[in-house]
């Protein structure tokens, strides 16, 4: 199996197979609307802009599943995304990224690049934990998705990923997706 394997949705519905991205870097990311997070849309977009023309697509998965921070329906999704963020890199369908209904790409993700910890050592980490911890105790542990802004880099064969926690900013991601490229 390899991320190729995988069909979405994106925001408009359309099913999506994967495997129209062959070849390129992939940042796949879970994003939500209204979180503390949020503000990593302006970094993935400049990682976007700087370089799709070598090879990276940002794929965005809005998720409702963390206190609710992505309520919205896809046209307000994208309509937010636009207005307050300049995303032009393709938005999907909303989804889920952890527990039984997790979409199967997701599912694939977590077990390819295991949990490594909450990076406690970053602003948020230990928020992140203390919160999950509190309203998702049942996922603390595991490899499942933790919070937003979790992001999964695939390499362009589609076999090496790496997973970096919501406190990695798409800013610390440049030098490691310029090296992918």
């Amino acid at each position: 199996m390899s991320v190729y394997d995988y069909s979405v949705k994106d925001i408009l519905g359309k099913e999506v197979t994967l495997d129209a991205y062959k070849g390129k870097v992939l940042l796949i990311v879970n994003t939500a609307s209204k979180c503390g997070f949020t503000p990593q849309y302006d970094g993935l977009e400049a990682l976007y802009k700087k370089y799709q023309d070598k090879g990276l697509v940002v794929l965005g998965f809005p998720c409702n599943q963390f206190l609710e921070q992505e309520p919205g329906d896809a046209t307000e999704i994208q309509s937010f995304c636009k207005l307050n963020h300049g995303v032009t890199f393709p938005l999907f369908a909303k989804v889920d990224v952890r527990g039984e209904n997790a979409i199967p790409l997701y599912k694939y993700l977590t077990e390819a690049a295991p949990f490594k910890g909450y990076e406690l050592n970053k602003q948020g980490g230990q928020i992140i934990k203390d919160v999950v911890t509190e309203h998702y105790p049942d996922n603390v542990e595991g490899n499942g998705v933790k919070w937003n802004f979790t992001k999964f880099l695939i390499s362009r064969d589609g076999k090496k990923i790496s997973r970096f926690e919501p406190t990695t900013t798409p800013e610390e991601l440049d030098e490691i997706i310029a090296a992918t490229l």
